[in-house]
Formats: structure tokens, sequence, C-alpha cells
């Protein structure tokens, strides 16, 4: 069965630094992406980061420059460098597994980390 564990978040003051990490275990069929995602309260899940296996990395314009997502050498962790953190990054931060390019019905979610940025 395919785990996803985040951890990492916490509360900052603005201008602050979080890294996030998320743990993949289990039995995987592909070499998967691996992203990030963000909700806050009464909002859309949106979008923050992705990288591929061969190392392709993209972000959401909203963190270019400030956030930077990167693997660990074994691969099944996958961090989120998160610097010059801003009240409107405060979300919960989700880590995604799929592989887009083999199947559109494979994936996986973990439980979310909570971070807060207060101003």
């Amino acid at each position: 069965q395919v785990q996803l564990v985040e951890s990492g978040g916490g509360s900052v003051q603005a201008g602050g630094s979080l890294r996030l990490s998320c743990v993949v275990s289990g039995y995987t069929f592909c070499r998967y992406d691996v992203s990030w995602w963000r909700q806050a309260p009464g909002k859309e899940r949106d979008f923050v980061s992705r990288i591929e296996p061969d190392g392709k990395t993209n972000y959401a314009d909203s963190v270019k420059g400030r956030f930077t997502i990167s693997q660990a050498n074994l691969k099944n962790t996958v961090y989120l460098q998160m610097n010059d953190l801003k009240p409107e990054d405060s979300a919960m931060y989700y880590c995604r597994i799929d592989c887009p390019r083999l199947t559109s019905s494979w994936g996986y979610w973990g439980q979310g980390t909570q971070v807060t940025v207060a101003s």
C-alpha cells in the first residue's frame, strides 16, 4: 500500500523559512512525479510545485524564487524549502505522487501538514 507522510509544517513569522518533507513508501508501478499543493480554508487546493523523476521542476508563479523543491538521494523523500514566507502562504500543504505521462487514474495524496505565517 502506498503511503505519503508529510512533515515540517509549523508557525513562523513573515519572512521566515520552513522545510517540508514528503516520505513515500510502498510499491509504485512507475517512476512518479511528486508535487506539493496547498489549500487555505474556504479555498480550492492549488498547485505549488512539482518535481519529475529526471529532476525537472516547476513552480506556481506565486512561489517562484522563494520555494525550492528537491529530492533526497534515495528518491523516496522530497523536500519543499520555503523561504521568505508570507501570510498568504498559510495553508494546509499536501504532497501528491502520480504518473501523469502514463495515466490520469493513479495517484496518492498525503494527509497534509499545516503552515501558518503570521504578519
